[in-house]
């Protein structure tokens, strides 16, 4: 199993960073206590769970006695955050959140969580100032770092408007003026997924333009949420029963921008009459 234990000053992000492992596919856990992450590891790679992370600060401050030999014993890949103290005073002034150590100075307590966490960051097998950085570029060094690929999903989701659209879809796309192979009767018992269905939809040269159209709008709305920094997006295709052309839409979607981003297929209604 990867263990990757993250570990830093208040605001410096590891809220940020732990979201950005889950992304990639890590089972996280915030402030738990050292002592407890061997059983922590043993559960979880019992359950099969290949990839973890901790997030551990000065929260866990009376129970950090001992963590220095849980590392050597563990052996994580060991990250520290930090930011200048100004860019941290900023981000507590705009957040408005209380310090972890609460004694009512705010650049006391962030440089005594400094000096507290001095250890840790002795330790770390990577440092990162995040005083500069946006939310994307973290977790663009996280991913480099952990050699990793972003787990940016498009989902790609047909169904019938006779059934209501997915509440969970980013953009809803309706692709109801292509042919409708619902009249047809030798094609009415089947689905999008059957190669003559697919045919008959896409069969007049007249509607390509509509579908490229359609690729295009999808593509890119999906290419722009990744680079926002988000996991996934959601793309719903519809027709009226979402049996036939919203399905055929989305297996050719599917093949067709594979190659760009990875794509998860769903079809909703597929199995309605």
């Amino acid at each position: 199993m990867r263990f990757v234990v993250v570990s830093g000053q208040s605001g410096a992000g590891k809220t940020t960073a732990r979201f950005a492992l889950e992304d990639l596919g890590y089972f996280s856990v915030d402030n738990l206590p050292p002592a407890l992450w061997k059983s922590l590891l043993q559960h979880l790679e019992h359950a099969g769970v290949e990839k973890a992370a901790v997030v551990v600060d000065i929260r866990t401050r009376k129970l950090l006695q001992g963590v220095e030999e849980v590392l050597q014993t563990l052996k994580p890949f060991l990250i520290y955050l930090e930011a200048r103290s100004e860019i941290l005073l900023k981000r507590y002034n705009l957040s408005r959140r209380l310090h972890p150590l609460g004694v009512g100075n705010l650049l006391a307590e962030i440089d005594a969580e400094r000096q507290a966490l001095a250890p840790l960051r002795e330790r770390a097998d990577l440092v990162i100032d995040t005083s500069d950085k946006s939310a994307r570029e973290l977790k663009d060094v996280l991913e480099e770092a952990l050699g990793e690929e972003e787990g940016f999903v498009l989902r790609l989701i047909s169904f019938g408007y006779k059934w209501g659209p997915p509440q969970d879809a980013d953009l809803v796309l309706d692709v109801r003026s292509l042919p409708n192979p619902h009249y047809i009767p030798e094609l009415k018992p089947r689905t999008g997924t059957d190669p003559e269905v697919a045919a008959y939809v896409f069969g007049k040269a007249e509607h390509e333009p509509f579908y490229g159209a359609l690729r295009s709008a999808a593509g890119l709305a999906a290419e722009g949420a990744k680079a926002e920094g988000r996991g996934a997006y959601t793309v719903a295709i519809g027709c009226t029963g979402g049996r036939h052309r919203s399905v055929a839409v989305v297996e050719r979607l599917a093949r067709e921008l594979e190659g760009r981003l990875r794509v998860e297929v769903e079809h909703r209604d597929i199995t309605k009459e």
